[in-house]
């Protein structure tokens, strides 16, 4: 890939310290070898990796970005309970948020900023972003079924409910744990610097402070799925390729087929799609102490180049009667489940261990698709029930979303569509 080496400037320290730690938790930037880039400021086509340029991605759009935004390098998500019955204040909420989410996009602090007001009151931004780049930093908004069965009636939008937004079926052989599934509504942080992600999350909680809370977070590193086709594919903490056949961003036509709404009784769902999280833990002691060929009969593909079984090549097409019927990638494969497809940008993540020597380490899976009955529900059926992966993993937490649309321009707001009934 083309790499902007003359003239260009020095890395930070704090540059080096956090390519240094992405490398000590995994070496997945390494190991997958994905490099995102963006194009100069100069517009002369010069294209530089983006955790050098520190690069905006536009906040406004007719989708909202870190769906099909090429995938950054750090995540920090977050599932928020409502707190207040008052819809104007909750809407207000949105419209505040909104605006902080734009500044901080761009690399800009919230409000007045961390300093220089007045020296008796709190600062609108709490700094630790001073100094930093955006880092290709995206907010993705998404509000969850509880949001419609708990305030429907209070927030006047009960009959507003998409029929897409279902709660999620009790798959075979999971663990759930409340205090990590669930919630109101969800804001995801995608930056390539964990500082702007944890910033921006940070933020939007203080700004909602007595009208939301967080039920729970995650964070993640060393993204495991890719939206950017020409970059080689990341790995997952198991050490397989992850992603190959992944929608790429740059597909309009599988966008719309398979991830966006684009019906037209969609309502204020149109441009929106439905997300499915899921923290997924790995046993990564017994992962680690099984037998090359195992391992690679469990995913179907071999461990070093990625290809499938059979085939030379990571990308070659699967001939997936070769694989074991067990396998993960014969079982998640379109062809297996009737043509359902979704695009993912699940990240890694190591929340230090279990009490008993573990580490309590897995993957964080984000899963988008135009609809969850047709998209993640028959997929992880099939998987939940045949899946040799199964031995190794369990799901621990889970949560779906209705994302809506994206922010059209400066007068709009994240939901309004949602609340444009009753809102003046």
């Amino acid at each position: 890939m083309p790499e902007n080496s003359v003239n260009s400037p020095s890395p930070s320290r704090r540059s080096l310290l956090t390519v240094g730690g992405a490398g000590l938790a995994l070496g997945a930037a390494a190991a997958g070898g994905a490099v995102a880039l963006t194009r100069s400021d100069d517009g002369g086509g010069d294209m530089t990796p983006a955790a050098e340029s520190g690069g905006a991605v536009p906040f406004h759009g007719a989708h909202q970005a870190g769906i099909a935004t090429a995938v950054q390098d750090r995540l920090h998500f977050a599932a928020f309970d409502v707190k207040t019955d008052d819809r104007e204040e909750f809407v207000q909420l949105l419209k505040d948020w909104t605006k902080a989410a734009a500044l901080m996009t761009e690399g800009r602090p919230v409000g007045d900023g961390a300093y220089g007001g007045l020296a008796e009151a709190p600062p609108d931004d709490t700094g630790e972003a001073l100094g930093l780049k955006p880092s290709r930093l995206t907010l993705t908004i998404g509000f969850g079924p509880s949001l419609f069965e708990r305030y429907g009636k209070k927030f006047g939008i009960a009959d507003r409910r998409p029929a897409a937004l279902v709660e999620l079926p009790r798959f075979p052989g999971d663990n759930l744990e409340k205090s990590r599934s669930d919630g109101d509504l969800c804001v995801q942080a995608c930056a390539d610097d964990p500082q702007v992600a944890v910033h921006a999350i940070r933020n939007l909680a203080r700004i909602g402070f007595g009208k939301v809370a967080i039920r729970w977070s995650q964070l993640g590193f060393g993204k495991t799925s890719s939206t950017t086709p020409d970059a080689q594919t990341p790995r997952n903490l198991m050490g397989f390729k992850d992603g190959t056949r992944n929608i790429a961003g740059t597909d309009t036509a599988r966008l719309d087929r398979h991830v966006w709404v684009t019906d037209k009784d969609a309502g204020w769902m149109t441009n929106g799609s439905y997300l499915v999280a899921r923290r997924i833990r790995m046993n990564i002691e017994t992962w680690d102490r099984t037998s090359l060929q195992e391992q690679e009969d469990v995913f179907g593909r071999d461990k070093g180049e990625g290809a499938p079984v059979g085939k030379a090549k990571e990308r070659d097409e699967p001939f997936l009667k070769a694989m074991k019927p067990t396998a993960h990638v014969r079982l998640a494969h379109p062809d297996s489940n009737h043509g359902a497809t979704i695009l993912r940008r699940g990240y890694s993540f190591t929340d230090g261990t279990d009490g008993l020597g573990r580490l309590d380490a897995g993957l964080f899976f984000l899963a988008y698709q135009k609809d969850v009955r047709t998209g993640f529900v028959p997929v992880q059926r099939a998987l939940s029930a045949h899946d040799a992966l199964n031995e190794y993993i369990q799901h621990v937490g889970s949560a779906v979303f209705a994302v809506p649309p994206g922010v059209r321009d400066a007068s709009d707001w994240w939901g309004r569509g949602l609340f444009a009934a009753k809102d003046v």
